[in-house]
């Protein structure tokens, strides 16, 4: 049986790893080289970059921040913010990273996935899906807006641009698609849950987990060590993914580890 992966994330603004909520309240989080390190240290299975301005900004991931990070580094490292092309890709893989993860640029041109995977092949491309559950007004008359509750017409929905533009995109519909091109892992982050701390979205992860072939990382909403196991056991997660509680030293990764193994999940010790 594969083992399951823990994965801390950096989320970087000018050149600093920040958290939010809902992904919004940004607030600091410290040094990205300085937590790097303590995680690889730590018995991280994987670490992720994601610059997470830098669309929005419409420039390029610091290069330059990811090399210090990949110089202190033993662990698979993805990167992601801001790559629309074979040669932004090209840019990172040269500055020490493992894998790219890609989003907006995804969305808006879908054969960018077809193209990182035949370069680079499809363990180096990772598409990241940001999700949460909208109403889809735009399918509803105005008779069913009258008779109909929202919940019964409501599904996720996949966003861009750091969350803030939502699309029309069906999240099972794209995490298929995405793998049909060519992606090697799914990287599912539920907007509703996220930095919320009660827990994963195990409903969309295992949706997701059960259309596609490929692994998919859970993240948003890890707040106790018993939510890992719960999207591990329930949902099919192949990783999980979590931010401020490691940050923040709420939950050391060894011990959630330990946790885990004594939960009869398969981990890394």
């Amino acid at each position: 049986m594969l083992t399951k992966r823990i994965i801390p994330c950096l989320d970087i603004m000018n050149g600093r790893t920040v958290k939010g909520v809902n992904f919004l309240n940004i607030r600091d989080a410290g040094d990205p080289v300085e937590l790097a390190m303590q995680y690889a240290q730590q018995g991280a299975d994987e670490l992720v970059f994601l610059d997470i301005t830098a669309t929005n900004e419409e420039r390029k991931t610091f290069a330059s921040l990811v090399l210090q990070i990949a110089k202190h580094l033993n662990i698979p490292f993805t990167v992601g913010g801001g790559i629309s092309s074979v040669a932004d890709a090209s840019r990172l893989l040269e500055a020490g990273a493992d894998k790219i993860s890609i989003n907006t640029s995804a969305v808006k041109n879908p054969s960018l996935i077809d193209e990182l995977a035949l370069e680079f092949g499809n363990q180096f491309v990772v598409v990241a899906i940001d999700t949460k559950l909208s109403v889809e007004t735009q399918l509803i008359t105005p008779d069913q807006r009258l008779s109909t509750p929202d919940q019964q017409l409501s599904t996720h929905l996949v966003h861009t641009h750091g969350g803030k533009k939502p699309t029309t995109l069906r999240t099972i519909d794209w995490a298929t698609e995405a793998y049909n091109r060519g992606a090697g892992e799914i990287l599912l982050t539920s907007m509703n849950t996220d930095g919320v701390k009660q827990g994963f979205d195990v409903e969309i992860t295992a949706a997701v987990s059960n259309a596609i072939g490929i692994p998919v990382i859970a993240s948003g909403g890890a707040g106790a060590m018993s939510h890992f196991a719960e999207v591990f056991a329930n949902a099919g997660a192949d990783a999980a993914l979590a931010a401020s509680i490691f940050h923040f030293g709420e939950i050391s990764i060894p011990d959630l580890k330990l946790y885990l193994h004594q939960q009869q999940i398969p981990m890394r010790l």
